[in-house]
């Protein structure tokens, strides 16, 4: 089940909603981590016993932690939850990606390969019991008490798919003691709405370009072709999964729960370096704090600091995918923020444009290796955009009618602060009669335009639900 489907948005969710606005703390925990897990089986069936599994694992560990005296075995217990985790992850997403490297990849049946599953959401929960252990063995946080209240830290089902990944201590307060709030709740559903409109009035569209044109072969595209499917498609990956997690927060904020923003308008950003603080802002976090920060950060020689950022976005690009591409897009932009380091790419001395034009161009390229897993096919996508061919397949020219112009248009646009810009600047100015009128009247035909998308387009899933 996903958010812009007709059962989450009429059945499911006002369902959670009306029945967890009456109840008290406990019974809403405990509610909202049933439904939670209900959710869950809904999409991925008997795999909910792995998230129960990895619940259990964590409370455990994280019980027992705390009355370990001596720091040798207390290295040693949670070196073995967290390896737990991990290995979990391991198992699932990157084992047929280890086995086919070496060359062992048929000692697995036909039927074994057929019936693999990555169960969804795992990258996700799996970081975030890993956070609160190494919190809890740090002395950072208190070991949870109640598995019920654990449990809806890792499966709160809104962010529980394709995050933000969020760490124990910005959600415990609401844990244990919650209001929700009338302003808190419109809130909620205008950011939640956003969110839609974003995943099914913009991703969805540009999803039908990028789709076409790397679904073509690349020797058969023209360059110009190339370059805006690859612009469709950076389009499409910001509008989808930052819309989901405009939903996911937007969500959480009706229930109640604040939890951090994970995107802050990445595509304006004047360097790599900057960009990651506005992209995935959760998962950069965690990287920093429970890896780059414990292997020593840039705290120890400047060769260290450039081998720690080489490991980190190793493992972020490897995090997003068992693909030697996503290593490559990974260690990619894990080159360019050494460049910057270094000041080799002196990003401080450009003039606002150039610094923003570079890092669009080092984002959008890098892409190419994000969205195609063969590395062949990359490197003849490359060619394409790099050496001018001016006719190809024109099958793609199908999908560029007027409204996909106009949705580009707005796309562009909206990748940058202009909406809460406006929208502030017209909250501030406009007759009070008539500001939350025309601001409702505003969310609910956006609302009335995603329905009617929905009716008449096929089942698109989250980009990042795979991850």
């Amino acid at each position: 089940m996903v958010f812009s489907s007709f059962t989450f948005l009429f059945l499911f969710l006002p369902l959670v909603l009306v029945i967890n606005r009456w109840l008290p703390l406990f019974w809403s925990n405990l509610f909202l981590l049933v439904a939670s897990l209900f959710f869950y089986y809904l999409g991925e069936g008997s795999l909910v016993l792995l998230l129960v599994g990895s619940i259990t694992w964590n409370y455990g560990f994280g019980r027992w932690i705390p009355y370990l005296k001596s720091p040798i075995w207390k290295k040693v217990v949670v070196g073995i939850c967290v390896v737990g985790n991990i290995g979990l992850l391991l198992y699932y997403k990157y084992l047929l990606f280890f086995l086919e490297n070496i060359g062992w990849i048929d000692l697995l049946s036909p039927e074994i390969l057929a019936d693999w599953v990555l169960p969804i959401g795992i990258s996700f929960f799996t970081f975030q019991g890993v956070s609160y252990i190494l919190d809890v063995s740090w002395g950072q946080e208190k070991a949870e008490r109640s598995w019920i209240r654990l449990g809806l830290y890792i499966a709160l089902f809104p962010q529980l798919i394709a995050g933000p990944i969020v760490k124990f201590n910005e959600i415990q307060t609401y844990l244990r003691s919650r209001v929700i709030q009338t302003n808190q709740m419109v809130s909620g559903v205008q950011q939640a709405i956003r969110g839609l409109v974003k995943k099914v009035l913009l991703a969805n569209q540009f999803a039908l370009v990028a789709d076409a044109v790397f679904k073509t072969s690349a020797d058969n595209l023209s360059t110009p072709i190339a370059w805006l499917g690859l612009l469709a498609y950076t389009l499409q990956i910001y509008f989808d999964f930052s819309g989901y997690s405009d939903m996911a927060i937007g969500l959480c904020r009706v229930m109640g729960f604040e939890i951090p923003e994970n995107f802050r308008h990445p595509y304006i950003a004047r360097s790599i370096r900057a960009f990651w603080r506005r992209w995935h802002i959760s998962l950069s976090s965690w990287f920093r704090d429970y890896l780059y920060i414990p292997l020593g950060g840039n705290q120890k020689s400047i060769f260290r600091t450039y081998f720690n950022l080489f490991v980190v976005f190793l493992i972020t690009g490897l995090w997003h995918g068992a693909s030697w591409n996503f290593v490559i897009w990974g260690l990619l932009h894990g080159l360019f923020l050494i460049l910057e380091r270094a000041r080799w790419i002196p990003v401080d001395r450009f003039p606002p444009w150039l610094g923003h034009l570079y890092t669009l161009l080092v984002v959008v390229g890098t892409w190419v290796f994000f969205r195609i897993e063969a590395l062949d096919e990359s490197l003849v996508f490359w060619q394409q955009l790099l050496f001018w061919k001016p006719s190809g397949d024109p099958y793609v020219l199908l999908f560029l009618q007027p409204y996909f112009w106009l949705i580009f248009l707005a796309g562009v646009l909206l990748v940058t602060p202009i909406r809460s810009q406006v929208e502030g600047w017209w909250l501030a100015r406009a007759p009070l009669a008539w500001r939350w009128g025309i601001l409702v009247s505003v969310y609910v035909g956006l609302f009335y335009l995603c329905l009617m998308e929905l009716s008449i387009t096929s089942y698109s899933p989250f980009i990042y639900f795979k991850f």
